[in-house]
């Protein structure tokens, strides 16, 4: 009886155990096929997911902001803003899933209700149901990908990487000078014009680099721990940081600022990404539309 009972509750808790891993074992085969050559939406963020730490997050800004997990992916086009143009770009290439770094819709939670008629929401809403396009934000988890996904872009593009550590460190450059340093800049990142704190003939070798958008309390945090020789930030709010800076300055203190502008500042992220991306997703075309710099110059 009691050998009966011994073989009748293992082959249950087997079965039990075969049910479970079955789906699971599936679906890790999936995510491994290499030689796959049609996606779902579901199944590109899957295999995108499987290579953040942490993912999925509980609670994140990187959701769908139009489409269907559902959708076979045609191709893929990476970019900073779903601007309009980058919508009608990715229509021509017949790519119907974009994935974006930053809204969609005009504020940070991609809410369609910010203004009581939301015309221009209605607008993109439209256009990207006629094509059929899935736009996912990928925010969160790009900079959570070890390294940062954008930090590294930007240093790859700079040919900084021989000098990167981490997002958390400075960057200890051979000795050049804030000129010098901005004309690299803008020459590497397709820039017209920087705004700039400082003395231009300054030389300096430690370099905090924050694109994109960090906020006043983390810029003034890391120029009082770190306290780097410049700063090189997306952007800023002009009555904080700018602010320090400039009485920094008066107080005796030679710590320079350059604001690159937040799009321009994170697209070399974003153009990393179509790298990053090719080999996980063989046989689907990814191409990267830089979104651009909103502002013109007179």
């Amino acid at each position: 009886m009691k050998r009966r009972y011994f073989l009748s509750n293992t082959f249950k808790g087997i079965g039990s155990f075969m049910m479970l891993q079955t789906p699971l074992i599936a679906g890790a085969a999936q995510l491994l096929d290499k030689s796959k050559k049609t996606y779902t939406v579901q199944e590109v963020m899957q295999v995108i997911l499987k290579d953040i730490p942490g993912a999925p997050f509980k609670q994140t800004v990187d959701t769908l902001k139009s489409g269907s997990e559902s959708n076979t992916v045609t191709g893929i086009v990476t970019t900073m803003f779903t601007t309009i143009k980058v919508i009608e770009e990715a229509v021509k290439l017949k790519a119907n899933f974009i994935i974006a770094h930053e809204p969609t819709f005009y504020n940070h939670l991609d809410d369609v209700n910010t203004t009581t008629a939301n015309i221009l929401v209605k607008k993109k809403q439209a256009l990207l149901l006629k094509h059929g396009i899935t736009v996912w934000r990928f925010h969160d988890y790009w900079h959570a990908c070890k390294p940062d996904g954008i930090q590294y872009g930007f240093m790859k593009k700079m040919d900084w990487l021989p000098y990167f550590k981490s997002r958390e460190e400075l960057v200890i450059l051979p000795k050049v000078t804030l000129q010098r340093l901005i004309d690299q800049l803008k020459e590497k990142l397709g820039i017209e014009k920087v705004r700039f704190i400082g003395d231009l003939s300054q030389s300096l070798t430690r370099v905090a680099v924050m694109p994109g958008s960090w906020g006043g309390k983390n810029q003034m945090q890391i120029l009082e721990s770190l306290n780097p020789e410049v700063m090189i930030v997306g952007e800023l709010q002009e009555w904080e940081t700018a602010e320090y800076i400039r009485d920094a300055h008066l107080t005796g203190s030679t710590t320079a600022l350059i604001v690159l502008g937040h799009a321009v500042s994170e697209e070399p992220g974003m153009e990393y990404l179509v790298e990053w991306l090719k080999p996980r997703l063989p046989g689907l075309p990814v191409t990267h539309i830089a979104s651009g710099n909103p502002f013109s110059w007179v």
